[in-house]
């Protein structure tokens, strides 16, 4: 996943909402980017995650790919690959699946020391998980041109 310039945005796949980040222009710090409602039992908002991801400007996606502790694939692991692949087709950007096991267990844990309550911010759990997902992607691409 090369982004010489550019931002990426995360994506992390929810029930109730997608948790959203963003990195800054040169691929290096992942930052909250808030989240976007959806109805439950319906497909993704993809206008309105294409409408965010133009106002951030980005350049590429990273969605996390919902695995079970085990790494085995989840009921909702084909709709995270249909989102990666709805995103790349309408945008032709690229869009990466990143395994995001634990990553709403560590911004619990993250929100918790900075904070304290995440009582009523379950917004703010889901976007701190997309940023926990964005800068693992970051470090992984870093590591891929580093190997190169």
């Amino acid at each position: 996943m090369t982004n010489p310039r550019g931002r990426l945005m995360a994506v992390d796949l929810g029930d109730r909402r997608l948790g959203l980040a963003i990195s800054d222009p040169t691929g290096t710090i992942a930052s909250p980017a808030g989240f976007i409602e959806r109805r439950a039992g319906k497909r993704p908002p993809l206008t309105a995650l294409l409408a965010k991801a133009a106002a951030l400007e980005a350049r590429g996606f990273v969605v996390g790919l919902p695995l079970d502790a085990n790494g085995a694939e989840t009921p909702r692991t084909e709709e995270a690959r249909r989102l990666a692949l709805e995103l790349s087709t309408r945008t032709g950007l690229n869009a990466r699946l990143v395994d995001e096991r634990f990553t709403t267990a560590a911004a619990l844990q993250a929100i918790r020391e900075m904070e304290g309550s995440t009582r009523g911010r379950k917004g703010d759990v889901d976007s701190m998980a997309a940023t926990l997902l964005l800068q693992h992607a970051l470090r992984l691409a870093e590591n891929e041109e580093g190997s190169r």
